[in-house]
């Protein structure tokens, strides 16, 4: 399979969309478990254990209903292979976004924030091949912690979200590993990924969280670029816990340099990139924030067609 993507929206031509059969909270892992207990959300009680198959189940139809979206545009979709995460103590795939980074033609394995997760690699078996040169690992044991959606690609240039989910170590790895690549840390939200902060439509064009980022505190590296801010969102519901923010709904998938997935009670936010051209395709994923992901989160661009 070819592998080759530089950034959020050249072309689609493969990706990855998630699944959430067998989703499972792991509560025995022990990063898991502190980071539920200094959660801000105190109203109910964290999630531990298998999650309820309804939600699984309406989650999958959101899911499908993505990839014939995708298939439609002319992309070849490819799913996770199942795994019994319940047995395993593991999480879940719905993420995708988060367990691998592309690179080029490189796919880094990185080390993630829950020790849980890494687990989610053996999905990917018939996907992503497992040898060199096209799979470079992160070492494990140097106190590296680096989930894959803290990376925003913007060709030559990432921005990196220094975060509970991604550290100064990753990032030292990252600048030696890619020296032809500039990465900006950035540090403007004490969350975890980057991806419901800013989502870059296209070169020049991007989406930023007007709640967590100042007016003049903008990356370098978006400086001189459009931005459409949004300062407020619509919220999804969420079942028991939100393990995501209502801000996850900013999270929006570019098909191409002109067309984009986008959360469909944001209509906000679909008549601003409609003024600047860009197709809004609406869709909706119920369980956004139950589950924790949107378009960006449950998919992983293997291949986009670069000029």
């Amino acid at each position: 399979m070819k592998i080759h993507s530089c950034n959020e929206w050249d072309p689609l031509k493969t990706i990855v969309v998630g699944t959430a059969n067998n989703a499972n909270w792991p509560g025995h892992d022990p990063v898991f478990a502190k980071e539920m207990q200094d959660a801000p959300w105190k109203e109910t009680p964290a999630p531990n254990g298998p999650v309820e198959q309804w939600i699984i189940d309406e989650a999958n139809e959101d899911l499908q209903g993505l990839a014939d979206i995708l298939t439609q545009a002319g992309a070849e979709v490819v799913r996770p292979a199942d795994m019994p995460f319940t047995e395993l103590g593991g999480m879940y795939n719905y993420c995708p976004r988060d367990r691998w980074l592309v690179a080029g033609d490189t796919v880094v394995d990185p080390v993630m924030m829950y020790p849980a997760r890494d687990m989610e690699r053996e999905a990917y078996t018939d996907i992503i091949p497992g040898c060199m040169p096209c799979r470079l690992r992160m070492p494990r044991g140097r106190g590296m912690v680096l989930d894959a959606a803290n990376i925003s690609r913007l060709g030559d240039t990432w921005l990196m979200l220094e975060s509970a989910s991604g550290n100064r170590a990753a990032y030292d790895w990252l600048t030696v590993q890619f020296p032809e690549i500039n990465i900006e840390l950035v540090n403007f939200y004490a969350g975890v990924h980057i991806d419901s902060t800013i989502s870059p439509v296209r070169e020049g064009l991007a989406i930023v969280n007007g709640h967590r980022v100042a007016r003049d505190g903008l990356p370098a590296a978006l400086k001189d670029w459009d931005i459409i801010w949004v300062d407020d969102c619509v919220p999804q519901s969420f079942h028991s816990y939100p393990y995501a923010s209502k801000w996850i709904a900013i999270n929006t998938l570019s098909i191409d340099p002109n067309t984009i997935v986008v959360d469909a009670a944001q209509t906000d936010l679909h008549k601003e990139l409609e003024r600047r051209g860009v197709t809004v395709v609406p869709h909706t994923l119920r369980h956004s924030r139950t589950l924790g992901g949107g378009f960006h989160c449950v998919t992983l661009d293997l291949w986009r067609d670069h000029a």
